[in-house]
């Protein structure tokens, strides 16, 4: 089992719900997140913003801020992953900064609370 952790902007969470119903995913859970990539600011510009120095904050300006975002959760059999991935980067790819990211992390074991099922079942 595998953990998918995607990143995307909140404007395209329809797309998104509706590409991973078309992949056969039903169930995901959907966090509201902040956050922004590596863009095109000077890292010495944000060590300094982050220390207080006006001036570096006033340069840094808009590229600094927090952006909102959607961050979903999905755990999905092995052999799903590559189609959900897909359907993910389908529906999000505009090819302009701040797409989003894909993770992908691995699951020991996953419970059905209601039932007690363990593995590949609870999650089914």
């Amino acid at each position: 089992m595998k953990e998918i952790i995607a990143v995307v902007r909140m404007n395209m969470m329809n797309r998104t719900k509706k590409a991973l119903t078309e992949a056969g995913v039903d169930a995901f859970f959907a966090h509201e997140a902040q956050g922004r990539g590596k863009g095109f600011v000077n890292p010495q510009v944000l060590e300094g913003a982050s220390q207080g120095y006006e001036e570096a904050a006033a340069i840094l300006g808009e590229k600094g801020k927090l952006y909102p975002k959607r961050m979903l959760t999905i755990v999905a059999s092995d052999g799903d992953v590559d189609e959900i991935v897909a359907a993910i980067i389908s529906a999000n790819q505009t090819g302009k900064p701040g797409d989003g990211k894909i993770f992908i992390l691995p699951i020991d074991d996953a419970y059905r609370v209601r039932t007690g099922e363990t593995g590949e079942k609870s999650i089914a």
